[in-house]
């Protein structure tokens, strides 16, 4: 697909709702009338893989998101984000000091994500050892702990910038579909630079939660970094981590270098965004890439 067709693709379906001071992710685009929605003061990408931002409603006590409850900053601006599969609506409710609740009924636009239907099966694969379960087992317990972190960093509040620039070679939520068969969609966005050893940067503020000290045997060389309200980046394939756990980093910083390490046919770039268990498409986070 034709970088052209990758960005329209990706931008279908994204709305824009009123406006919220501090800046936004993303361009934007027209506000939509004046009503209940002013309640929230929402502003971002309602759709499949998106995110808002907002601020809660004077007096508010507690926000919840379909029943979730949804951190809410000293200042009463929060973020909420919608998974690659959400639902096509959503109801955001705040509960006032006095009991009272303002909710707000909320439409995720659906996205046309680039299916492949391969008329064969999926390989036979071999079936792990024992010892390839255990040591898997170790490296999500650590990658659980670190997205269990709920920092209060303001890396979220920013517009995010691009990690690298180079080719996009892998398009977040895509997936194939074998003789029937779903496989896993993609949980990220790979960017080709050519050459391993190419520096990238951290897109936002934020805190690094995990640094793999050996390479994962799936991700390689893992970088996390949390950017607060539950949104945290991760960068795969590392050739080279240059921050600590532990270590705050601020945008355009540079991080680490790129590379083909752990499961990767090439040296690439795969960065995902997750907000709590929403996979979130990097795209509309930084809009098409310059």
């Amino acid at each position: 697909m034709r970088r052209a067709a990758v960005f329209a693709c990706c931008a279908a379906g994204a709305v824009a709702l009123a406006g919220v001071a501090g800046g936004s992710f993303g361009t934007g685009g027209p506000a939509l009338a004046a009503g209940r929605d002013a309640d929230f003061a929402l502003a971002g990408e309602l759709t499949q893989g998106g995110w808002a931002r907002g601020r809660v409603p004077a007096g508010a006590a507690a926000l919840t998101l379909d029943g979730q409850p949804v951190t809410v900053a000293p200042d009463g601006a929060f973020l909420l984000a919608f998974d690659r599969d959400a639902a096509r609506t959503a109801t955001l409710a705040a509960r006032l000091a006095d009991g009272s609740v303002l909710t707000r009924r909320l439409a995720v636009s659906p996205r046309a994500w680039k299916i492949e239907h391969i008329p064969l099966g999926p390989k036979p694969g071999t079936p792990p050892s024992e010892a390839f379960r255990i040591r898997r087992e170790a490296e999500l317990a650590q990658i659980r702990a670190a997205r269990a972190i709920d920092g209060h960093g303001g890396g979220w509040r920013q517009p995010f910038i691009w990690p690298a620039h180079g080719r996009v070679s892998g398009l977040f939520g895509s997936q194939r579909i074998y003789n029937g068969t779903p496989g896993a969609y993609h949980s990220g966005t790979d960017i080709a630079t050519g050459a391993a050893g190419t520096p990238f940067v951290a897109p936002a503020d934020g805190v690094v939660i995990l640094a793999a000290r050996s390479p994962f045997t799936l991700e390689g060389n893992l970088l996390m970094i949390d950017h607060g309200m539950g949104l945290n980046s991760a960068f795969l394939h590392c050739s080279q981590i240059l921050v600590r756990q532990g270590e705050t980093v601020k945008q355009g910083q540079v991080i680490g270098r790129i590379g083909m390490t752990g499961r990767a046919t090439g040296p690439h770039l795969h960065w995902s965004i997750k907000w709590h268990d929403a996979r979130l498409d990097p795209l509309l986070f930084t809009g098409p890439m310059r």
